[in-house]
């Protein structure tokens, strides 16, 4: 097994094809596809299925991906580092929660560098995708929260994936809402104040669990409640129904717009407070790369968090 082949197996299934992975990695056709048999045949598996119509993963390739994608990874950050990486592109994704914090930390790493020599993709996703992403190495780093009510199962999720929680701040509830909704000019909002008016919460798909919500307080009853797909649409159910969402109070104003505030939440008896953790996760004993140190310091330049 070579770190070429496993480049091959890699770029085949990002592809679907034989022919344009071939095109991609300037080899032949016969040489790529002489290179895969002869991996299967040293592993004793068959890891593409192909048809007139391309080439898919099989069971047993959708299995050995992640491990081809988390050594090559490791040896391209390696090349990073300490050797000469030539005119190959270099890339880096993060998959996230629906954080606008997110989104630009991503920004400002990006500037440093030109985007016309590296490959960037940040994935604003549901939770399990996040998890997914990074289990699977289409992302180097993936941005989430941990509560008391979630921290065990989503702990044990993580670690069943190969994969770590790194703390970076602790967030108090807060209400997030425009400026004009009725509630804006409170110091702090109630679970009961918030009843005449719609909860909007992230759908987390046919896979979802109280487990996986984005907002804090998601076991809560509430009496009215919207689910929503991105952020954009988010904002404008703010803005149109006097919706919320409650959320770690860190926002972005560049991003969102200044219409919109963060209201700390003020509990009782009943609704109780609880703390957001924010981290990133990433793979067990992965070398984080460049790209992966420089966005984590720019999440802790906006977050006020000191090296």
């Amino acid at each position: 097994m070579t770190l070429q082949q496993l480049n091959y197996i890699i770029t085949i299934s990002e592809i679907g094809s034989i022919n344009r992975a071939a095109e991609k990695l300037y080899v032949s056709q016969p040489s790529l596809t002489s290179a895969i048999k002869e991996l299967e045949k040293e592993l004793g598996i068959v890891l593409f299925n192909r048809t007139a119509r391309g080439v898919t993963l099989t069971a047993e390739g959708v299995d050995f991906l992640p491990y081809a994608r988390q050594v090559y990874g490791d040896y391209l950050n390696l090349l990073e580092k300490y050797g000469k990486v030539g005119e190959r592109k270099q890339r880096f994704g993060v998959s996230c929660q629906h954080y606008s914090f997110a989104v630009k930390a991503f920004v400002e790493m990006v500037k440093v560098y030109d985007v016309a020599k590296y490959e960037f993709a940040i994935r604003e996703t549901k939770t399990l995708g996040v998890i997914n992403d990074v289990a699977s190495l289409r992302s180097e780093l993936g941005i989430l929260y941990l509560s008391d009510y979630n921290r065990k199962a989503m702990l044990e999720l993580l670690r069943n994936k190969g994969l770590g929680f790194h703390h970076l701040i602790n967030c108090n509830a807060y209400v997030y809402l425009w400026k004009g909704h009725p509630l804006a000019n409170r110091a702090s909002i109630s679970f009961d104040d918030l009843a005449p008016y719609p909860c909007l919460s992230f759908e987390q798909g046919d896979e979802s669990s109280f487990y996986f919500a984005e907002e804090i307080l998601s076991t809560n009853e509430y009496p009215r409640r919207i689910k929503v797909t991105d952020r954009a649409t988010n904002l404008n159910l703010m803005n149109g129904l006097n919706g919320y969402t409650l959320c770690s109070g860190i926002i972005c104003e560049e991003l969102n717009g200044s219409d919109y505030i963060a209201v700390p939440y003020e509990a009782d008896t009943t609704n109780p407070n609880s703390i957001m953790e924010v981290g990133y996760v990433m793979r067990e004993n992965a070398i984080l790369s460049a790209f992966g140190e420089r966005y984590v310091a720019e999440i802790r330049k906006y977050l006020g968090i000191e090296e």
